[in-house]
């Protein structure tokens, strides 16, 4: 028996819609939202200001700078504007040739680590000797989490 159209419209909605909503973000996005956040954290300017500035939700910030939903355009004009940048300064790092070989795009995504940023912050006040200390301690720690997560999957 054929299916009627109502049911096959339905069909293929239900499965539109789970295809949408369990894609995750794209790459790109996430790295032009890290840019954003980045921008507007050095500038000390908050997500509620910059949603006022732009006539969005902060939570609409939140979005965009997490990569959970794209950047359109207009918006990202609005954005640069509010940021007092261009906009090429937040897409620079999306437009090298070769995405594999741009630490810049692996710095924006690693920078959307939760407390990466003030960490960053603190570690700049430091001086060179605090640094290198800091950072001996940091690879020591973190060859001990490898070697505990090794073991465990073995």
């Amino acid at each position: 028996m054929a299916q009627r159209p109502v049911e096959h419209a339905r069909q293929w909605e239900d499965t539109v819609l789970t295809e949408i909503s369990t894609k995750a973000p794209d790459p790109l996005d996430i790295a032009l939202g890290a840019a954003v956040r980045i921008r507007r954290r050095s500038l000390g300017i908050s997500q509620e200001a910059l949603a006022d500035q732009c006539h969005v939700s902060f939570q609409q910030i939140q979005k965009y700078e997490n990569g959970a939903n794209r950047i359109s355009f207009s918006r990202l004009v609005q954005i640069a504007r509010a940021l007092q940048c261009r906009v090429v300064d937040l897409m620079d790092v999306l437009d090298a040739p070769d995405r594999q070989g741009s630490g810049d795009f692996d710095i924006l995504t690693r920078m959307r680590t939760p407390g990466a940023l003030e960490l960053l912050s603190s570690y700049e006040r430091l001086s060179p000797e605090t640094r290198a200390s800091l950072v001996h301690l940091i690879r020591t720690l973190a060859a001990e989490a490898d070697a505990a997560h090794a073991s465990a999957a073995a």
